[in-house]
């Protein structure tokens, strides 16, 4: 008797998962599809940069010594790959100069390569965690455990959906062999969170880099209360009040936000955008500091030493730079507003619902969905400027 009852509940539980994955691989092929014509047209175009009308804006970009040690995260970057086994890190490691750093996307259905925090065992995650804080702040890493934890959120939000959304979906990638003198980084991609980590010698680029997520407040669940990007909000609207009446004339593109606005998203690798905007170079001194104070915000995401490098990089473009708002100016507004120099584009974006679409108006932006991207313009995106003048010193084939 016990042996048919046990044969029967094998048989329904057979039923179910058969079930479960014929429901399953529609979406799953309907992804594969998607995620193939994103690349396919994405990846068209050679890797140019974002550059304004007039083109490259040469000499920005030099290989040299920073001085500050990037022994720290290519020690984590081994001990990363000597967690994982054989098959894992072979689809975990790419060349240096491979089309995989240009493959990522925010969206959730993108098929990603690498290996997932899903997958790993708690001592895997243990080493991916550990190059993640070897290469970012305490801030950057906060920050981005916060999001992979709204994205747990989300999957709650609908309906405990953690076929698409969840806390461990996101991927690590790493390209070339850690090195203290050849060029190689590492990725990480997943909804709302990617990071760029391009090493040569003492030099990083950290760009692009992606952060977001839908809700930015935790209403209920696991993580309730969990908030995010509520500094940068509040930073961006403080910013444009600050301005004159002269000053926020030309800084507001449009008083009217109906839609989303981030330029440099997925695949968004050789747009032009020229400065608009008001120009920082007619900021008064405390003006130009409370600008400094918000780029701050976003580049101190990387670890402390060479987010001090690239702010001082920030600070000799600091007259050739802009800051550029459309939508309103009050505390409940939906805004998006952009800094744009030769060396850094930063983008703040309130968006129109995604997978909360089934609980908001869907065509309306609202404060409850945040993209923000960081980017290095004139071709030092991924830091292929500085592989380009290595390669030149060190041909390769």
């Amino acid at each position: 008797m016990h042996k048919r009852v046990w044969l029967l509940l094998s048989f329904c539980l057979l039923l179910t998962v058969a079930f479960v994955r014929a429901q399953q691989d529609p979406w799953r092929e309907r992804f594969k599809k998607m995620s193939v014509a994103a690349e396919t047209a994405g990846l068209k175009e050679p890797y140019r940069g974002i550059t304004a009308t007039s083109g490259v804006e040469k000499g920005l970009f030099s290989v040299r010594s920073t001085g500050v040690s990037t022994e720290p995260v290519r020690k984590a970057a081994d001990a990363f790959l000597a967690a994982l086994n054989d098959d894992q890190r072979k689809r975990t490691t790419f060349a240096v100069d491979d089309d995989e750093w240009r493959k990522w996307m925010n969206q959730h259905f993108y098929v990603r390569q690498g290996v997932s925090f899903l997958e790993m065992s708690e001592k895997q995650r243990e080493a991916a965690f550990g190059l993640m804080k070897a290469s970012l702040s305490a801030r950057g890493l906060q920050l981005s455990r916060d999001i992979m934890k709204l994205n747990e959120t989300l999957g709650e939000l609908n309906n405990n959906d953690f076929e698409q959304y969840g806390e461990w979906r996101y991927y690590l990638t790493v390209m070339g062999k850690p090195s203290k003198t050849e060029p190689w980084g590492w990725q990480m991609d997943g909804h709302h969170l990617i990071i760029n980590y391009f090493v040569l010698g003492d030099q990083v680029v950290a760009t692009p880099f992606f952060v977001g997520s839908e809700p930015v407040i935790a209403p209920s669940g696991k993580y309730k209360g969990l908030s995010i990007l509520q500094d940068e909000q509040r930073m961006g609207l403080k910013m444009l009040l600050s301005l004159d009446q002269s000053q926020r004339d030309k800084a507001v593109l449009e008083v009217s936000k109906t839609g989303n606005n981030n330029l440099g998203e997925a695949f968004k690798d050789n747009f032009t955008l020229d400065y608009k905007g008001a120009a920082v170079s007619g900021f008064t001194a405390a003006q130009k500091e409370q600008l400094l104070g918000l780029i701050r915000q976003y580049v101190e995401n990387m670890d402390d030493g060479h987010a001090k490098v690239k702010m001082d990089e920030v600070k000799r473009s600091l007259d050739h730079t802009y800051f550029a708002w459309i939508g309103g100016s009050t505390d409940n507004s939906v805004y998006y507003y952009r800094i744009h120099s030769p060396v850094l584009l930063i983008e703040f974006d309130h968006q129109k619902p995604a997978g909360m679409r089934h609980l908001m108006d869907p065509n309306k932006p609202f404060r409850d969905h945040i993209h923000c991207v960081i980017r290095t313009p004139n071709g030092n995106d991924y830091g292929k400027d500085l592989l380009r003048q290595h390669y030149l010193d060190h041909p390769h084939t």
